[in-house]
């Protein structure tokens, strides 16, 4: 509730609530095209590396299969940094509007092109251009909620926004699951979303925080990265929320996502039908665990409304690197995949809920004409300080330790974001910067 007793969406109109509905639609599907990858490269990447060597024994395909999947998660976070620096400066100096819909349009075609991928490298350079869309589809939407709702319901508004990828996590699982081997089929219905376009340049106008502000800074005013990080004002915060996005994305990359690796090794040592292996996985991490965090992305708006920004950061990585502690090694121990089951949902709801706190958090900490640029600063620089981790190091030891090692190794990662915190202020109760 906000002060005087009134519920937090009290007062909200129609139009913001459609805002919200397009926002996260384009994450949904941002979201869906992402994950679309994670779902389907275990058929897609030995099917490519059989075609390039068909000499190569089935170790050789396995631990090629493992290693270029963490390249191309890599290549994938390189790829959206690029497009979110581009896109959330493009978004303060042309509007949310057109650049919300170019983004969609970007990840949509370029997901659908990898239906006729026939080489490796076409997968690596077509992942890139989805991942500009991506990144940049992310920062727009976060600024356009940030802006059109109202104060008191600006932290529940960010974290739905947010939350509501995991509906694309759920499709781009339903779609793996529905094609089964045939991952090509899975890449042409990564069209669809470019129909959202449609929606967004007849319903949304541009805030009028950002009209405001192109009047009085005028368009070379706006979207600049010298003022951002040629400002003291702005360049800690800048720098301190790229570190916090990078934790996050390292780790969701690197740990939360091996969920369905864990189970593959678990069911796989507990001697499931072979046949079977491959599915039940998919369900454990894009089912099962996937709800979990979509129940820790829905509760950051209100645990930050309550607890601010920092302490609900501070509390869930902690949380998430025990859990993640949790889910690599008492399965195993005890032998048993419905503890494993019963894990993932608390590893997702942590280590996964993190992220929502970002759509409410890094719009707060930029003003107006550095609202987008600012907030895909923060997310997309994570983005390219992630990636060295999962193109070396998570590859290197998922290939030479055994996956709970590696992964308990990884998750430590969690810890490095108190640090970060230390730096960032709180922004609580304040409201946007001008």
């Amino acid at each position: 509730m906000s002060g005087g007793g009134e519920k937090w969406y009290h007062g909200v109109t129609r139009y913001q609530w459609l805002v919200l509905t397009v926002a996260s639609l384009g994450w949904v599907f941002d979201a869906f095209e992402g994950q679309l990858y994670n779902i389907t490269r275990g058929d897609m990447l030995p099917d490519l590396l059989r075609a390039a060597n068909p000499a190569a024994t089935a170790g050789e395909i396995t631990a090629g299969t493992r290693a270029w999947g963490e390249r191309f998660l890599g290549i994938f976070l390189v790829g959206g940094t690029l497009g979110g620096w581009l896109f959330s400066s493009l978004a303060d100096k042309w509007g949310r509007k057109p650049v919300l819909a170019i983004t969609i349009l970007f990840y949509s075609v370029f997901s659908g092109l990898t239906a006729f991928a026939g080489e490796l490298w076409q997968v690596g350079a077509l992942r890139f251009l989805v991942a500009m869309g991506v990144g940049g589809e992310w920062a727009v939407g976060a600024a356009l909620v940030a802006e059109v709702f109202p104060a008191r319901a600006r932290e529940r508004a960010g974290g739905i926004f947010h939350a509501t990828s995991v509906l694309g996590v759920w499709l781009a699982a339903a779609v793996g699951l529905a094609v089964e081997a045939d991952w090509r089929t899975a890449y042409l219905v990564g069209v669809g979303p470019a129909l959202l376009v449609l929606w967004v340049r007849v319903s949304v106008r541009e805030p009028e925080a950002w009209e405001a502000a192109k009047a009085e800074k005028g368009r070379g005013g706006m979207g600049s990265f010298r003022e951002l990080l040629g400002d003291s004002r702005w360049r800690g915060r800048a720098v301190g929320g790229a570190l916090l996005a990078m934790v996050g994305l390292a780790t969701f990359w690197g740990v939360a996502v091996a969920g369905q690796n864990l189970a593959e090794d678990l069911l796989k040592k507990l001697n499931a039908p072979p046949e079977t292996v491959a599915s039940r996985a998919k369900i454990a991490f894009g089912f099962v665990q996937t709800a979990g965090a979509a129940a820790g992305m829905f509760a950051m708006g209100p645990l930050m409304a309550r607890f601010g920004r920092r302490g609900t950061f501070a509390v869930m990585h902690v949380a998430a690197f025990v859990a993640t502690i949790a889910v690599c090694w008492l399965p195993g121990y005890f032998a048993s995949y419905a503890l494993l089951l019963g894990l993932l949902p608390v590893l997702g709801f942590f280590a996964q809920g993190i992220h929502a706190g970002y759509a409410v958090y890094f719009p707060e900490l930029f003003p107006t004409h550095l609202r987008a640029t600012g907030a895909g600063f923060c997310f997309n620089t994570g983005r390219i300080l992630a990636a060295p981790v999962l193109v070396w190091l998570s590859a290197w030891m998922k290939v030479s330790f055994p996956l709970p090692v590696a992964i308990s190794v990884l998750g430590g990662m969690f810890l490095l974001g108190l640090v970060v915190l230390a730096f960032l202020p709180e922004t609580k109760g304040r409201e946007l910067p001008g």
